[in-house]
């Protein structure tokens, strides 16, 4: 049995922002997608033409911003780290409200920048896919069309 893709976005739609870091952040797929763009790029060069040329562009325009991504991540991790740390020297210190620290609100701030970043960035990836899927039908070729007045005429 297929698990639901519907359940699968509520699933992800639910995640915090640092679950949805931690998710990402996994080198190997990072790696692994790496390495499979490069094969994708290199089996295109053998087909050859222009065609070639734009595919290529594609899957270095796609290789960039998911290296963007994971950098802008990785930037995400160590402002957690950062503010794990700050609120530990705090609690620890006996702060009624560690919230209330110059240091942490300036961490959150900039969290929440790259989290702005990370979001445009996915959201140009989102509106390119969106576009990708709206191509037209193929032509159909004459080999199809004489099969089917072949079709056509023995059913009269």
């Amino acid at each position: 049995m297929q698990p639901n893709k519907n359940y699968n976005c509520l699933k992800e739609d639910s995640m915090s922002f640092w679950e949805k870091i931690q998710k990402e952040m996994n080198w190997d797929k990072f790696q692994n997608e790496f390495k499979k763009n490069i094969e994708e790029g290199l089996s295109i060069i053998k087909e050859g033409g222009s065609a070639v040329s734009q595919k290529i562009e594609k899957l270095t325009d796609d290789g960039k911003k998911k290296y963007k991504v994971f950098n802008l991540n990785m930037k995400v991790q160590e402002e957690f780290a950062k503010l794990g740390g700050q609120v530990y020297d705090l609690i620890t210190k006996k702060s009624k409200n560690p919230l209330g620290s110059k240091n942490v609100t300036a961490i959150i701030k900039r969290i929440n920048k790259l989290e702005d970043q990370i979001n445009r960035l996915e959201m140009k990836k989102a509106a390119k896919t969106k576009k990708k899927a709206v191509r037209r039908a193929p032509k159909k070729t004459a080999k199809k069309r004489a099969t089917k007045k072949k079709a056509a005429t023995a059913q009269s």
